[in-house]
């Protein structure tokens, strides 16, 4: 098995990092019958890349990106106890690669700039269906908090 490297992620990566964008979108699509039908983009990943709000990594088996994630500074809602907090977004995995604790290492790394920003909470999403990644999500430590619901009328 080949060494995983996690790093900063570069403009150089974006075809990469777009290709993994619509993986997420094709496997979150069967969760959410609300996407719009056709071609769709979630992040604006070449200006999150710019950002000096953002960290976006990627995780990398020899000289192949296996992996992505960001982690984003977000503004709390005023009754919170904390001012800003760190958002991930855009984990994805390329399938052969799952279940190898890669997960855990791009969460780890992002935890830790989180951290460096002086940031105490990280949140993400994750659909309520979506058992896998919940799995992985609560074995990187997280905790189910809030479930969005929705009707549609």
């Amino acid at each position: 098995m080949q060494k995983i490297q996690i790093r900063t992620a570069t403009k150089a990566d974006l075809p990469t990092l777009l290709e993994f964008e619509q993986g997420i979108i094709t496997v979150e699509r069967p969760f959410d019958e609300t996407l719009k039908e056709g071609s769709i983009t979630y992040y604006d990943i070449e200006g999150f890349i710019s950002s000096e709000n953002v960290e976006v990594i990627v995780a990398v088996a020899g000289t192949e990106i296996v992996s992505s994630a960001y982690g984003k500074i977000k503004t709390a809602s005023p009754y919170l106890n904390h001012e800003q907090y760190a958002y991930l977004g855009f984990m994805f995995t390329k399938p052969e690669y799952r279940g190898r604790g890669i997960n855990k290492m791009i969460i780890e790394r992002l935890n830790d700039w989180a951290k460096s920003k002086k940031l105490k909470e990280v949140r993400l999403d994750v659909y309520s269906d979506n058992e896998s990644a919940i799995r992985a999500y609560k074995k990187a430590g997280f905790k189910k908090h809030m479930v969005t619901m929705r009707i549609e009328i």
